[in-house]
C-alpha cells in the first residue's frame, strides 16, 4: 500500500494525522538532519499501522517534506 506523507520535523509532539484515504501528516520531534526525521517518520507510521518499522519504506522524497511511503 502506498501513501502520501507530509512531514513536519522538529515538532513539539509526535503524531500521525489522517487527512484522507491515502494522505497523512506526520509530525516528529527529530530534526531533519542525518536521516533522523525519516527514521522517526518510519517508526511513527509503523506504530500507527501496527507493523514493523522494517516494513515501512520511503519510496521517494528523502529530502523533501512530501514523501511517498510504501507499507508492506
Amino acid at each position: 500500500m502506498k501513501i502520501f506523507v507530509k512531514a513536519k520535523p522538529s515538532s513539539r509532539e509526535e503524531k500521525v494525522e489522517k487527512v484522507d484515504e491515502n494522505n497523512f501528516v506526520v509530525s516528529v520531534k527529530e530534526p531533519p538532519e542525518k536521516d533522523k526525521a525519516n527514521a522517526a517518520i518510519r517508526n511513527a507510521l509503523a506504530v500507527y499501522f501496527k507493523t514493523a518499522s522494517a516494513r515501512v519504506k520511503i519510496v521517494s522524497g528523502y529530502s523533501s517534506r512530501n514523501k511517498v511511503v510504501e507499507i508492506l
